[in-house]
């Protein structure tokens, strides 16, 4: 067992200014990238080694991809950069006044310090849903909902219950944003291609997967014809959309609705809501609704040498009064337009602001269903941004090897209709499901 006492963060010591980056999600990987050769140090501390392709989380929880398919080591990504480490440890708090970063293995003095922790799910309060819904904003979070999803439909093949068959087969999905969308319409893709020939005893007509979002339209953050488009491909697909509607509880076997509504399900994934992944040490004046208010070039309200970028950034502009969205690019972009701006800083020339360039939008419903939102008002629908969705997906995934890996699998998919890893590798079972914990470690032991 590691001894506390006995560990160090073991970074050597520079004369060089040191940048440490907290976070490898889009942001802090670009900045490193963009960093690599400036006459710098740089420390990149992460709670996990890699980095993953989130927009696909989806499709590991619903057996279309294997973890490895969407995420790339660290240390392979960086191999070779001169004056790079990194460090798989958790950030406990900053100390702005000290310019020092603590972790549960020692502290480290920092001359820039670049906060790119990403966000997390928000469950607003609500301990209960918390406790028993599904979030979907890690890999170990995507294989949690694959085991529960898998583990459903082998209990409902043995039960002789109606009504708990009804409840294992019902699967309700919180928000009606790009994660529940594209949850949503793949579920119902393999209830119409998989499952029945996986289970051929159970009737999946009686599978019902809900979709609830709060707002009045589904998808948004996209367009009014985006939404409506992706609400009617749903709609084809047998999705029971439920639009205006909040969950107000979940006790791991029923969701309320509020106004009193109540479904049976032993599944709920929560894609309702995030928010920042703060930090102990931010002053308190520089949050707003969770997120840290940045400057034009993302340096932190009220400090000098602290800076923020991606999903945890909240910067105010005329164009995005409520800060960038919450995607991959405005991440990607301000992490490489950081990293000019501090080389400028280190010449002690001007910097320059941030400028977003937005590319669009896209998500996928299913087999040749996808919507597109695109730069100069141009939307589009149906098989032609399905084929947009797939090469923007495959271009930016990190390394060739997760490239030909992907696309493999939906050349495979789109043949033969076909998942490929229908296996529970990690059987999930909450923590207050006494019987199930028994029959967990029973099989185990056998």
């Amino acid at each position: 067992m590691l001894q506390f006492d006995k560990l160090s963060l073991n970074i050597p010591d520079t004369a060089k200014p040191r940048v440490v980056i907290i976070g490898g999600g889009f942001g802090g990987m670009n900045l490193a990238k963009s960093l690599r050769n400036t006459d710098v140090q740089i420390v990149l501390f992460d709670k996990q080694n890699y980095n993953g392709f989130w927009p696909l989380l989806y499709q590991v929880a619903t057996a279309g991809l294997e973890p490895d398919a969407i995420a790339e080591p660290f240390r392979k990504m960086f191999d070779g950069y001169e004056d790079f480490h990194y460090r798989m440890v958790r950030v406990n708090k900053i100390d702005t006044s000290a310019k020092t970063v603590t972790t549960l293995i020692g502290e480290l003095h920092y001359d820039y310090l670049v906060i790119a922790a990403g966000s997390k799910s928000n469950f607003f309060g609500n301990a209960d849903i918390q406790k028993y819904a599904f979030p979907l904003k890690t890999i170990p979070e995507a294989l949690n909902v694959r085991s529960q999803f898998l583990q459903c439909f082998e209990q409902a093949s043995v039960t002789t219950d109606p009504a708990e068959r009804e409840s294992l087969l019902t699967f309700v999905i919180a928000g009606a944003g790009p994660t529940g969308v594209e949850m949503a319409g793949s579920l119902a893709e393999m209830r119409k291609h998989v499952l029945p020939n996986d289970y051929p005893g159970l009737d999946f007509s009686q599978m019902k997967i809900y979709v609830v979002e709060g707002l009045g339209k589904v998808l948004p953050p996209m367009s009014d014809e985006a939404g409506k488009k992706s609400q009617k491909y749903l709609e084809d697909l047998g999705v029971i959309i439920k639009l205006n509607t909040l969950v107000e509880a979940y006790d791991g076997e029923t969701v309320t609705f509020k106004g009193g509504e109540k479904i049976r399900t032993q599944t709920l994934v929560w894609g309702a809501g995030v928010t920042g992944a703060l930090i102990a040490g931010i002053p308190t004046e520089a949050i707003e609704k969770g997120r840290i208010l940045v400057d034009p070039i993302n340096r932190v309200q009220g400090l000098n040498d602290v800076f923020a970028i991606g999903d945890i950034a909240f910067m105010k502009l005329e164009d995005y009064p409520k800060g960038h969205p919450g995607v991959a690019q405005p991440a990607i972009q301000q992490g490489k337009h950081l990293a000019k701006n501090l080389r400028h800083i280190l010449k002690n020339e001007s910097t320059e602001p941030f400028e977003y360039f937005d590319k669009g939008s896209l998500a996928i419903v299913g087999r040749s269903r996808a919507v597109a939102d695109l730069p100069g008002n141009v939307h589009l629908g149906g098989f032609i941004a399905w084929m947009a969705w797939l090469f923007v997906h495959i271009w930016y995934l990190v390394g060739f090897r997760s490239k030909l890996i992907v696309f493999s699998n939906w050349m495979y998919r789109l043949f033969t209709y076909q998942r490929g890893t229908r296996i529970i590798i990690r059987p999930f079972v909450r923590k207050d499901d006494v019987v199930g914990q028994k029959i967990l470690v029973q099989n185990e032991m056998e």
